[in-house]
């Protein structure tokens, strides 16, 4: 495969947008699709809607030099890749596709003999031949002509232009030709090391190595709760269990956020109950320690309130779901923030990565300044670099 094909990238949110600019940065045609007008012209204009070191240059770069479009439609195409969301349908963390299958659905008039079709986004084991199924029984024609294959991403946001360049990647494809034929397609613009698979370990792949960081963060976050009981600074006796050569425990925090991590456990609960039960068990304490945080910042406050005779204002430092990005999803800072202001807290909120007034939150961020002036408790959801030098006094949930 050479650098004369056209590329469709289906979704430009956090994985998206990077991925289509690496791909036209060597010099291939991309056209990225997304269903908000807002994005599609922003990206046009050469600028971008999200927070990520070294993107907003690539794409202006790209854009300039014609091989990054976007629009709100597809177009015929060489290779369509998918990078939109999946999200849960309803309260019992059930994966939900229709996103991904409105993706294919749009594509489904313009893949022709010889295509590649590769889903990057989050999935159920499973998802490629699904998709692989919907595609056949539309199109029965393309049935053994077209390339279908499954490849993860595996970035970290704040470095995610790098990491897809570097990081090694699994793909699988629904039969060896599309295996071969998506590994030629990322040779093209990744340097890391292309590990071939079938589409089902390639889909488990990715949903085991976010949960294995998720029963480690548990783990933390479990100590971190213990150590508060025992009145000890969690924070030293982590430093100090690490210096034991063959034991490295990650640091706490007021959770678990992001599209990855606190969510990709559940695509396996969901479908193996009965087995994935570290799994859930992880989960279920991540999702608590949120809670325990929030029962933490009220008894503070009735403290305050008892003492001094009126409520305090309370300031909440960070809140997207790690330091130094924008990245508000499935944020534990963010619903913490959103469950003081439902019971009547007075809250400050501090996001410095995140427009102070169209957040589309319903209630607005203060700065930094503003909030250390008026605030009477103030804690420290997310270590964002800014608030690496607060006062000794702030409550910390976070290192940093």
């Amino acid at each position: 495969m050479n650098n004369n094909i056209k590329v469709i990238m289906m979704g430009l949110g956090y994985i998206g947008l990077p991925t289509a600019a690496l791909i036209a940065s060597k010099g291939i045609q991309v056209l990225g699709v997304d269903v908000q007008q807002s994005v599609v012209d922003t990206i046009n204009n050469g600028k971008i809607h999200i927070v990520e070191p070294a993107l907003d240059g690539l794409v202006k770069h790209d854009v300039e030099r014609g091989y990054l479009k976007a629009s709100t439609s597809a177009a015929k195409a060489d290779v369509f890749l998918i990078a939109v969301s999946t999200p849960f349908k309803g309260n019992n963390h059930e994966p939900d596709l229709k996103y991904v299958e409105s993706a294919t659905r749009m594509i489904l008039p313009y893949l022709e003999e010889g295509n590649l079709f590769i889903i990057e986004s989050t999935s159920p084991v499973g998802t490629t031949e699904k998709m692989a199924s919907l595609i056949f029984s539309e199109r029965p024609e393309l049935k053994g002509k077209i390339h279908i294959a499954y490849c993860p991403e595996r970035v970290l946001p704040g470095n995610v232009i790098y990491e897809l360049k570097n990081n090694d990647r699994a793909i699988g494809g629904i039969d060896q030709a599309s295996t071969e034929k998506a590994s030629d397609f990322y040779r093209l613009f990744v340097t890391g090391e292309l590990h071939q698979t079938n589409a089902r370990t390639a889909e488990m792949t990715k949903l085991v190595e976010n949960s294995s960081r998720d029963g480690q963060i548990a783990f933390a976050n479990e100590l971190s709760m213990i150590c508060d009981e025992a009145d000890i600074d969690v924070w030293e006796l982590i430093k100090l269990a690490n210096k034991h050569p063959r034991v490295n425990i990650l640091q706490p925090g007021t959770g678990v956020g992001g599209h990855c991590i606190a969510v990709d456990p559940w695509f396996i609960v969901s479908e193996f109950k009965e087995k994935a039960k570290i799994i859930r068990t992880a989960r279920e304490i991540n999702n608590y320690k949120t809670e325990w945080v929030i029962e933490k910042i009220k008894n503070k406050a009735l403290e305050f309130e008892l003492k001094e005779g009126r409520k305090p204002v309370i300031a909440c430092f960070g809140l997207a779901f790690k330091p130094d990005i924008d990245d508000l999803r499935e944020s534990p800072a963010l619903y913490v923030v959103q469950s003081l202001i439902k019971q009547g807290f007075e809250v400050l909120a501090v996001e410095p990565n995140v427009n102070t007034q169209n957040n589309g939150l319903g209630f607005c961020f203060v700065t930094l300044d503003s909030a250390l002036e008026q605030m009477d408790l103030g804690f420290k959801l997310v270590g964002h670099k800014e608030f690496r030098k607060l006062p000794e006094d702030i409550i910390k949930f976070v290192n940093g």
